[in-house]
């Protein structure tokens, strides 16, 4: 034991310490030795594991212990508490200035609490698509938009605008209507002018 490794591991335990403090009841946090990997537990904040200070290494202490190229973070890794819970942690290693790891800081987020709030929101958010009678767009139109689509409706067809049909233009209007193009103002004589026609027609295809 050096002074360095100990006062390595004073400033680990007080990082453990307010971390776990922060999160009460939701994050574990815990502070290993990895110089004595069968009693390394050194600090335990926030326990929701059940361990006690003492107990030895886990399998990824013992790995850092035995490579000193072991990654420093391993994050966001799935795991359980002795119970069942599900857990999502991190581990951290800490290395002295000659390059050998001498303790990890290991947070165990309990994230079976969210359960609950997972499963409210996805209900919340949840849509029935085949109940809306028509497509809804929650944003004004414009008539520069409006160009669009009349000029793409007709380019799928190999026409022009002026060009097409009568059933084609009365479909035309009528899509345009229910996707609220013709509550713009000045929509219906645009649109009159793209068709090519007057805006009485443009209203008698709205009818007929």
């Amino acid at each position: 034991m050096t002074a360095e490794d100990e006062l390595l591991l004073r400033e680990a335990e007080t990082i453990t310490t307010a971390i776990g403090r922060m999160f009460p009841g939701l994050c574990e946090v815990v502070l290993h030795d990895l110089r004595d990997p069968d009693h390394s537990l050194r600090a335990i904040e926030n326990n929701l594991s059940g361990r006690t200070v003492g107990e030895p290494a886990t399998e990824l202490g013992r790995a850092r212990i035995q490579d000193p190229d072991f990654p420093a973070v391993v994050q966001n890794y799935p795991n359980r508490f002795p119970d069942g819970r599900a857990a999502k942690s991190t581990s951290i290693g800490i290395k002295n200035s000659s390059g050998a790891y001498v303790a990890a800081i290991c947070l165990n987020l309990d994230i079976s609490v969210f359960d609950g709030v997972v499963s409210g929101i996805s209900r919340l958010i949840a849509t029935d698509e085949g109940e809306r009678p028509l497509h809804e767009t929650l944003r004004a139109r414009t008539v520069e938009e409006l160009h669009g689509v009349a000029e793409d409706f007709a380019a799928r067809r190999g026409r022009s605008a002026q060009a097409l049909t009568t059933a084609d233009k009365r479909e035309l209007v009528r899509t345009l209507e229910a996707q609220g193009f013709l509550q713009v103002k000045h929509a219906v004589r645009t649109l009159a002018g793209i068709l090519g026609v007057s805006r009485a027609t443009v209203y008698n295809h709205l009818r007929t």
